[in-house]
This record gives structure tokens, C-alpha cells and sequence, in this order.
């Protein structure tokens, strides 16, 4: 009974969040841009500078990755993506196509509804309010009941310096009670007009089946492909760093490395100069049976965890502790290898391809088993290589020469700064966007007519000559050049 009425509680208070985010967004909706980009400073200003704060709230409440770093993800959260959005027009007339007598006007969507994960559970709230409000949308979170603290927290902090920047009241707010049932009712409700799902695979395929447009994102798997034209030194250093940034728990980080075998002994040592550590075969048996449950998913205590907490977990125990990252040779894909797929945590597939083709074909199998859609790296600078790769990974992001998860999410690259990674249709999102503000608007297009329909007919048209023609024989002449046209 109690657990009833936690369920009809939380479904009740979504409800009324709803309905006052709706009426906030109406508000929200009435503001110029000058009104909406001073709000959006002021969220990016507040976030930043509780950035520690929250990051190490984050870190005590969830137990995952390196507070460190999570307060590098709330300034990218907060700083990169304001730095990036901040001129873009979401107010208005914002392109006007003379050539093509078309004025574009963006519209903005409504309600939106942020599902927000626990790996990376400030960051995230902060970077889907900046593009929701500056998209001129309000913003309904559910949070992951086991970062709940920590994203209520952040929701306060950041609603509080909107409002006093101009921003309507409730135009961000927060499920307070998140069950199953009160995201459903979120997800589902007629004033929802759009969900950015970031979470597990069953969430976002959720999300999808709701009846209500979403943007959500799958798995990422990716491999990490070493050249022999890349400097190896560099590579490894950027694959480590990227490994253990916060722990692995950003969805873009690498999952494998795959080489030829000619590099095989030049890649081993310098992995071992650099920290990592490549399991016995014991040992990689042992943690694989700890990684992959029985019913076949990934064992959650591993999520976000230290190489020493996790040998801990697995009864590793001759493992240095001073190793950065768990290397495991692999030779096999599939569901039931647990090193082939997705793991949150620093831990690394290990394969040896005996040629080029042979770790094209590897890669695009590792991506289509868990990660299709999602992101690429290698290491090369052997550009013909590169767009080779490219032409046939299926993948939204390659990323050449940088560490994948700082690159996937537009950290240490050009692409657009988010934390939610689209993964095109292979992946079964909606985008193969890094999802930004001009995700979250509509276009009105005002067109002006440039042509009129005897120009669609064309000047020539048989019904235009025969129209003109009064005479039999010319009406026969011209049906006679058609036909002896058609025959040619």
C-alpha cells in the first residue's frame, strides 16, 4: 500500500509540474532574445561557479567517477555550451533567404521533458536547461532516483539565478518523488512536447514508444583504432586519459583497441609504460565472469569505479596499484562477451587484427553487436586512411587524434558541445546530431511565390499549343512531332 501511494504521489506532482512549466513556457515564450540570452548568462554564470560544489555532491551521492572531473564536465556544461549557443538566434525571424524569397522564424517547442542520468547527473541538468531556455522551451527533469539529491540541488541553484535574471518562475523544475510511474505520466503527457532521454537503453527505447517526439541515444561502443602511422606515444596517452577521465563513464569514451598485428609489440609496450595493465587470462576470465550478469547485462557496481576498487570487487589481487586501466585480449564479438561491449569503467578490450581489412571489419562488427550509430576513434596520420574509415564505419562521430570522450561530447573538437549524443537511425535515435539548441526549436518558413504555373507547365507544353491552335492540320502536325519524339 505505501508503495501505491509513493507511485500515486509522484504521478499527482508531475501533473501540477506540467501545468505550471506550461504556463511558464507561454511566459517564457512572450521574451525577445535579448531577455532569453541574458537568462541563459546568468544559468551558465550560477552553474559554473558551483561547479565544485555540485560535482562533489554528485561524486558522494552516486559513488561514480572522480569529482575532479566532474567539475570539468559542469564548466563544459556550463561555460562550452554557452560559449557556443550564446549568438545563435532562437527568437524570431532568424535567417531571411533573399535569393530564395524565404524567411525563416523559429518557433519553440513547449514543455520539455530532460531524463537525466546518474553517471553524469549535474552536468547534464545544467547543459539541457542552457539549450532548452535559450530555445525559449521550459524544462520538466526526472531524475535518476540514485543522483536525486545532487540534481534537485542543481535544478535550485540554476532556476534561482533565472528567475532573478527575468526568467518566468517554473520554467525549471523538477520531479521531486521519480518513480517509474511518475516518468511515464512525464513522458506521456498531452503537454509534453518533446523528451530528451540520456540514460540506459531501456529509458530511451521508453522514451520512443511514449507517442511523444524524443531525442534519445543508445549505448556507445566504441573501438579505438591504432595506425601504424600514428605516433603510438600519443595515442596511448590520449586513449588512457580519455579511459579514465572520471572513470569512464561517458557513453563516447573507447571501448577496445584494435591494431594490426605488426603493431602489436610497440602498442603492448608503450600501454604498460603509460599505466595499463593487460590481464593474465585467469584474470580475464574472472573479471568477465563479475562484468557480465546472468541474465546478460553489465554488472552496475563496476559503473564509474577506480581499477583498484573494481579488482576489489573481482578478486583481482595481483593487479600494481598503481595501474591505470584493465587491458583484456579479446578475440570474439558478441552479446555474451562481456569485453566486447560497453563498459563504463576503465577496463579495455585488447584485439589483434592480422591486417588493415581484417580491423576495418572488426570495428564495424564491435560497433553493430553494441554501439551502432555512436561514436569511432583511431589514431592516424594517414589522411586517405581516415576518410576510408570514415566512408564506412556506422557511426554519427569519428573522432581522429583525440581522446573520444572529450571529443565525442565537442570538448577537445570542433563538434557542437552536448551530452547527449545522437546516434542517427542504425542506432535508433531520432539524430545523429550532438544535440544543441537548434534541436529543440521549430522553423516557420515564410515563402514568397517565384514562379507561376505556366512556368511549371513550360512554355512549350503540347496543351499550351494546342490551346493557341485553331486550325485542324496544325493540331495533327504538332500531336504528329510529339508522337515521332516519344519514338525516338
Amino acid at each position: 500500500m505505501e508503495v501505491l501511494d509513493k507511485d500515486l504521489i509522484s504521478i499527482q506532482e508531475v501533473r501540477s509540474l506540467v501545468k505550471r512549466s506550461k504556463i511558464a513556457q507561454e511566459k517564457l515564450a512572450k521574451l525577445n532574445q535579448d531577455q532569453i540570452n541574458k537568462i541563459v548568462k546568468a544559468i551558465a554564470d550560477s552553474a559554473h561557479e558551483n561547479a565544485p560544489r555540485l560535482a562533489k555532491m554528485a561524486y558522494e551521492e552516486t559513488g561514480f567517477g572522480k569529482w575532479e572531473d566532474k567539475i570539468v564536465k559542469n564548466t563544459f556544461a556550463s561555460q562550452g555550451v554557452y560559449e557556443h549557443i550564446k549568438d545563435i538566434k532562437t527568437v524570431g525571424i532568424i535567417n531571411e533567404k533573399p535569393e530564395d524569397k524565404i524567411i525563416e522564424i523559429a518557433t519553440p517547442l513547449g514543455v520539455v521533458a530532460g531524463l537525466i542520468p546518474s553517471t553524469n547527473p549535474t552536468s547534464t541538468v545544467i547543459y539541457k536547461t542552457l539549450i532548452c531556455i535559450k530555445a525559449g522551451n521550459s524544462i520538466v527533469f526526472s531524475p535518476h532516483p540514485n543522483a536525486k539529491k545532487c540534481i534537485i540541488e542543481t535544478v535550485s541553484v540554476i532556476s534561482e539565478a533565472a528567475k532573478n535574471a527575468g526568467c518566468p518562475e517554473d520554467a525549471i523544475l523538477c520531479i521531486t518523488q521519480p518513480t517509474i510511474e511518475a516518468t511515464n505520466e512525464l513522458m506521456k503527457h498531452k503537454d509534453t512536447a518533446m523528451i530528451l532521454a540520456t540514460g540506459g537503453e531501456a529509458m530511451v527505447k521508453s522514451a520512443y514508444s511514449s507517442g511523444t517526439p524524443a531525442i534519445g541515444v543508445g549505448p556507445g561502443n566504441g573501438p579505438a583504432f591504432i595506425d601504424k602511422s600514428a605516433d603510438v606515444k600519443l595515442a596511448i596517452k590520449r586513449i588512457v586519459d580519455s579511459k579514465t577521465f572520471d572513470n569512464g563513464v561517458i557513453c563516447a569514451s573507447e571501448q577496445s583497441i584494435v591494431i594490426e598485428k605488426a603493431m602489436e609489440d610497440k602498442v603492448v609496450k608503450e600501454l604498460e609504460a603509460q599505466g595499463a595493465y593487460l590481464l593474465a587470462e585467469y584474470e580475464c576470465k574472472k573479471l568477465s565472469k563479475f562484468m557480465l550478469r546472468a541474465n546478460g547485462t553489465m554488472n552496475p557496481k563496476i559503473v564509474g569505479k577506480s581499477v583498484e576498487q573494481i579488482c576489489k570487487l573481482a578478486d583481482l589481487k595481483d593487479v600494481p596499484k598503481t595501474t591505470k586501466v584493465l587491458v583484456a585480449r579479446e578475440t570474439k564479438v558478441g552479446a555474451d562477451i562481456a569485453y566486447s561491449r560497453e563498459k563504463l569503467a576503465p577496463v579495455l578490450a585488447f584485439y589483434v587484427e592480422d591486417s588493415i581489412e581484417k580491423v576495418l571489419d572488426r570495428c564495424i562488427e564491435l560497433l553493430l553487436n553494441e554501439g551502432a550509430g555512436h561514436t569511432f576513434s583511431m589514431h592516424s596520420n594517414d589522411e586517405e586512411l581516415v576518410k576510408e574509415f570514415a566512408l564506412q564505419m556506422p557511426v554519427s562521430r569519428v573522432l581522429v587524434n583525440t581522446p573520444s570522450a572529450l571529443g565525442g561530447i565537442g570538448g577537445s573538437t570542433g563538434l557542437v558541445p552536448a551530452l547527449t549524443l545522437g546516434c542517427g537511425a542504425i542506432g535508433g535515435s531520432s539524430t545523429s546530431n550532438n544535440v544543441g539548441t537548434l534541436d529543440l526549436i521549430n522553423i516557420k518558413r515564410v515563402a514568397y511565390g517565384v514562379k507561376e504555373i505556366e512556368e511549371l507547365r513550360g512554355k512549350d507544353s503540347l496543351e499550351e499549343k494546342l490551346s493557341n491552335s485553331t486550325e485542324k492540320d496544325e493540331l495533327v502536325d504538332l500531336l504528329v512531332q510529339q508522337i515521332l519524339k516519344k519514338l525516338a
